[in-house]
Formats: structure tokens, sequence, C-alpha cells
């Protein structure tokens, strides 16, 4: 039973259910729920400049090695191994996903028992920023600053989500929560697409501001990223609470100790039937859906030989639509139940995969990307919400967040090195294939948790 005083919108609630002693402390306030949806203002500028658009349009352009404006190779040398530059970025960027699966439960167990959720947050956001500032000094000379310089932006990116979405249960009532969720995707938009703008006029109109060096402008973008997302994000830290220490001291070491967290969550999640069922379609579906939204960009750059600014176009269009998806989506979830609209979801996904298979002009392409932002905003909005009310009540949030973390982490992993490897053997086209069926594998585990019992 919760009790607040006064009206609901910036009321603290204190809900400790008399039953257990797991349920945590919840802070629902309209302040601190903007302040939170904030944060997804900040670090989307990394995820539209640097993973969608300019990053993987300017890495291209510069490991591409043409000659009267064809293609002469594609290969880059990465400390001495020569490798196809699209499957460089893919493995690249799986490895950095790697490394955050198997940090984020050891970092979660030290936040959730140190009620210090909030530092850890703030130490990967500084680490993305100035990692996406270092691209600047990625040029086709330094080829392995660029790739270490985006691994370690991937990291802090990847990093502090796993301590943001932990806030969500803390932070909303649960019927707030899918509305959070897409306010928090909604803001991640709106601010992303602002200054892909400021840095859409210095890539394309670099002549207006006397720049004539064609590297200039998107390192220059690179730099603008790391200050809108360091900048913006002491908004969230200023009123994010810094969490609750519990009370019990951890039975193991500390770096062994997130790992055996994880364990518990499991053994939690092993006798909750639908929440089980349920991470098993989120990380199959997951595969496809990050795949999809990390390769887009080198896909229309190399496959269907799109200039720069039709790219950054097609992704301004996705952001957009993708404003519009994440509300829908909560809309429909009320109504129809959050599964049965993700279910709905996917299987659209695997429509878009087939026609992206047969995709050959700017103007498909562009088709395909409003598609995909309508979709793309709801079922990451939607997914995350799920979970937080599939999720029992716990004080353990960072630790539940970071099993969930680790599932779409580790999905990100196959899904970009299987991506990566059939285009390094065949080509891109050919990899659209495999996330088809992981797409297919989702959905039919989707309708298994449709189907599943409510757990007491």
């Amino acid at each position: 039973m919760c009790q607040g005083a006064g009206v609901r919108q910036n009321v603290y609630f204190s809900c400790m259910d008399i039953t257990t002693s797991d349920t945590p402390v919840l802070v629902s306030s309209r302040k601190v729920q903007r302040a939170w949806s904030m944060y997804d203002w900040a670090n989307s500028a990394y995820n539209l400049v640097v993973t969608s658009t300019i990053f993987p349009a300017y890495y291209n352009a510069v490991t591409t090695v043409k000659k009267d404006g064809v293609v002469v190779s594609d290969t880059v040398s990465f400390f001495g191994i020569q490798v196809k530059n699209s499957t460089l970025f893919d493995y690249s960027i799986a490895a950095a996903y790697l490394v955050i699966a198997f940090l984020s439960p050891i970092l979660s167990s030290v936040a959730d028992y140190r009620g210090n959720k909030k530092f850890f947050m703030q130490l990967f956001c500084v680490l993305g920023a100035l990692s996406c500032a270092g691209l600047y000094f990625f040029t086709g000379d330094t080829v392995e600053l660029g790739i270490i310089f985006s691994a370690l932006a991937a990291l802090g990116y990847c990093g502090s989500l796993v301590f943001y979405n932990s806030y969500l249960p803390e932070i909303a009532l649960p019927e707030e929560r899918d509305r959070v969720s897409a306010q928090g995707f909604a803001y991640g938009y709106v601010g992303s697409v602002i200054l892909q703008l400021i840095c859409f006029v210095f890539v394309l109109q670099p002549q207006l501001f006397g720049i004539t060096d064609d590297t200039f402008a998107p390192r220059l973008s690179f730099v603008l990223v790391g200050i809108w997302w360091l900048g913006f994000s002491q908004i969230t830290f200023r009123r994010l609470p810094q969490g609750t220490a519990l009370p019990d001291k951890p039975g193991h070491g500390l770096l062994y100790n997130g790992f055996a967290e994880l364990r518990k969550v499991w053994d939690r999640v092993k006798h909750l039937p639908r929440l089980r069922t349920y991470l098993g379609a989120f990380f199959f579906y997951s595969m496809g859906v990050q795949t999809v939204m990390l390769a887009a960009t080198i896909f229309g750059s190399k496959e269907l030989k799109l200039e720069t600014g039709q790219l950054i176009g097609a992704i301004l269009v996705i952001q957009l639509v993708a404003i519009l998806g994440a509300y829908i989506m909560a809309k429909l979830s009320e109504r129809f139940g959050n599964l049965q609209v993700l279910f709905f979801v996917v299987l659209i996904w695997i429509g878009v995969c087939v026609a992206a298979y047969y995709t050959y002009t700017a103007t498909q392409f562009y088709a395909v990307a409003g598609i995909v932002g309508l979709i793309m905003g709801g079922i990451q909005s939607l997914s995350r919400s799920t979970y937080a009310k599939l999720m029992p009540p716990t004080h353990d949030t960072a630790s539940f967040f970071s099993f969930y973390d680790v599932t779409e982490k580790l999905a990100i992993v196959i899904g970009m090195f299987s991506f990566g490897f059939i285009d390094s053997i065949m080509n891109m086209r050919s990899a659209i294939i495999a996330l088809i069926g992981f797409f297919a594998i989702g959905a039919l585990v989707l309708f298994v948790a449709m189907r599943t019992k409510e757990e007491n």
C-alpha cells in the first residue's frame, strides 16, 4: 500500500510492502522523471551521430580506397591484421558490448551494496563523452585509434545505461512505467535530432564556415557530441537520488559477488515463468533490433552507395518518426497489453528485414527507414518497461537491470558478430537473412510468453 501527501505530481511516495522487506522505496516525482529522461536527451546524440550516421559514413569514407569513383579496396590494417572495413567495425562493436556484459554484473553489485549507482553512471558517462571527443584524432592513418575510441565510447554509453535503466522502477509507479520509459526515448530522439541538424550543417556546408579539410567537419561533430552528452547529463545527475545501500554485506568478494547476484536473479527468474519466457524472446529479437540499428548506415553506404547527406536524411527520418512510435506503442500497450504489442512489432521487424534484403535504391531505403523509425522507438521503450513491470519488487534494481542489460549485450555480441562474419565471407545483404531468423525465434518465444500464466 503506497501512502503519499498532496497531489500526484512532485510527491514522494514511500511504498513498503508489509509482507516483504524486499520492496524498494519508490520516488514518484514528475521533476525526477523529467530529469531522468534528460539523460536520454544527453546520450542519444552519441547513438545518432556516432553510432548511426556521421561516424559510420566517415569511417567507411576514410577506410575505402577509390579510383575514379570505383572502390579499389575496402580492406584496412588493424595492428597488422588485414580485415574488411565493415567487418572490423562490426567486430569492434561486438567486443565493446562483450566487455560491458562482463563488467556490468560486477559494477551493479557494487552499486547495489554501496548505494552509489549514480557514481558509476557518471563514471561511464564521462568515459563515453571523452571517447567521442577523442574521435577528433581519427583519420585514415589512425584506424587503430578510431576503433579504440569508438569502442570505448560504446562502452561508456552501454555502461551508463545499466544504471540509468535500473532507476526506472525506483522513480515511476508500475502504471507510470510505460509512459516514463516512452518519455525517455522521446527526449532522446528530440535531443539527438537537434544536435544532428547542427552537425549536418557543418558536414554538408563546410564552406559556410571556411572549412577546407574534408575530414574536419565530421571530426568536429564528434567533439560536439562529447560536449552535448557531458553537459546535458548534469541535469540528470543533479536530481537523481544517489541510491540506498543494502543493509546486508555481500556474501562474497565484490568482484565475484556481481556474478553471484546474477545467479540469485536467475534463481528468482526461473520461478517466474512469464518473465523467464519474455527474457528469452527479448534475447533473440534484440540480436536483430540492435544489429539493424548499428549496421544500417554501413549497409546504405556500401551496398547502396548512398552519399553522406542521403544517409543522414534517412536516419533523421527514423529519429523523428521514432518519437511518434514510442508513444503509439505505449498507448497500444495500455489497450492490448505489452506482450501482445511486442509480438506484433517483432512481426513487422521480420517484414522490414525482408524489405531491406530487396532494397536497391535510395527511395526504397527511405521507405524502409520510415517503418524502422516507427517500430524502433516502440520496441526499445516497451521492452524496458515490460521488464520493469514483470520483475518482482526488490531493492536490487541494479542487479535485476544488470541481468536485463547482460541479456541484451550478449544478444548484440552474437548479432553483430554473426552479421560481421557473414559479411566477411559473403556480403551484407546475405547477412540480413540471419537477422530474419533471430526475429522469427523471438516472435515464437513471445507467443509462448503471451500464453504463459501470470506469476503469483
